[in-house]
């Protein structure tokens, strides 16, 4: 039982370090650029997120360049000079055409070409940033699992949040609205993704952040109060839960308890988690736990978001591929923003 003193003291501590952290200037929002659909609709996120806080954005090129022999690689800084200079032009462009009829100062707008790989470059340039901004890959389910992607792997590797923006219309989509048309007895062409999707706007839909009591999805939280603080949209905090991820629940320590006790304890988790981040009164909260996979519950309530937050568990390398995190697995299919907190 967590003492009632501490845990007011521990809440306006929270709330003190967050009207703190509210007044100072934010760092830099990085995006990747590549001059894909995706990375447009992440550099045109950021506009619209910096427009709202003021934050300054660094549009980040990271190119390599396989010399053939029709094209010799430059053997002079004259020649690596105009190499870059046709890289610098080819950025610009890219971000004029994808910040097209968005409201955003280009003053706090910054270009930077690296050579380097997209991701090493971001990892390089975003690691002070506030966050990193990168679009997710339409990549089928099977690919991505042998493939990987930039999003996943920044996400695992940055020690800053990194945010992944989704663009409609993904592979995954045509196949799911296939799928659905082949099992409905009806000339009516019908869409998959209509079906028990949020009848709100994107724009009014919640702020969701996924919490399980540790330190990684405090932050996570954190982020999340401030983006919904932002946007001016409620946020559902929300505990999934399995039993082996309870730990010991009291008066269980060598027993299973069932799922009523261990649904209680859950509760109880949460309900201190919340307590602790000293959530400001101008945030409207909504908190539930929930019996699922954390995996399969945040991308279930992706598709009535507008944004999700999740902590790292961490995994790195062949354990994240092989044993599966959380915030892989919502990068791969989540259905709005996700950002990955470390």
């Amino acid at each position: 039982m967590v003492d009632e003193t501490t845990a007011t003291v521990t809440a306006q501590a929270a709330q003190a370090a967050q009207a703190a952290q509210a007044t100072a200037p934010l760092a830099d929002i990085v995006v990747g650029v590549d001059g894909s659909d995706e990375s447009f609709a992440a550099l045109k996120w950021a506009m619209r997120e910096a427009s709202l806080t003021g934050q300054s954005i660094n549009a980040v090129f990271g190119w390599t360049h396989s010399w053939d022999t029709n094209s010799d690689e430059p053997d002079s800084e004259e020649s690596w000079a105009h190499v870059r200079h046709e890289i610098a032009e080819q950025l610009r462009s890219w971000v004029e055409q994808a910040s097209d009829g968005i409201d955003f100062d280009p003053e706090r707008l910054k270009m930077t070409s690296v050579r380097a790989s997209g991701t090493s470059a971001l990892l390089q340039i975003g690691k002070d940033a506030q966050q990193i901004v990168v679009g997710r890959r339409s990549l089928g389910r099977v690919a991505r699992w042998f493939m990987g992607s930039l999003s996943a792997s920044l996400a695992e590797t940055a020690q800053v949040p990194v945010t992944v923006v989704r663009i409609a219309g993904s592979e995954d989509e045509t196949v799911t609205d296939e799928i659905a048309n082949s099992l409905t007895p009806s000339n009516v062409t019908v869409h998959y993704t209509q079906a028990g999707a949020s009848p709100a706007k994107p724009a009014q839909r919640p702020v969701v952040v996924g919490v399980d009591g540790s330190e990684t999805s405090m932050r996570a939280l954190d982020f999340a109060v401030q983006h919904a603080r932002i946007h001016g949209l409620p946020l559902h905090v929300m505990f999934c839960w399995q039993l082996r991820d309870l730990g010991a629940v009291p008066g269980h320590e060598t027993t299973v308890p069932s799922t009523e006790e261990g649904q209680r304890f859950a509760e109880k988790v949460l309900n201190e988690t919340v307590e602790k981040a000293g959530i400001p009164g101008d945030v409207e909260v909504v908190a539930n736990a929930f019996h699922i996979p954390a995996s399969k519950g945040l991308i279930a309530a992706s598709r009535y978001a507008s944004h999700v937050v999740v902590g790292s568990r961490g995994l790195t390398g062949m354990d994240a591929h092989f044993l599966g995190s959380v915030s892989r697995q919502i990068i791969n299919f989540a259905e709005c923003p996700i950002t990955v907190v470390h």
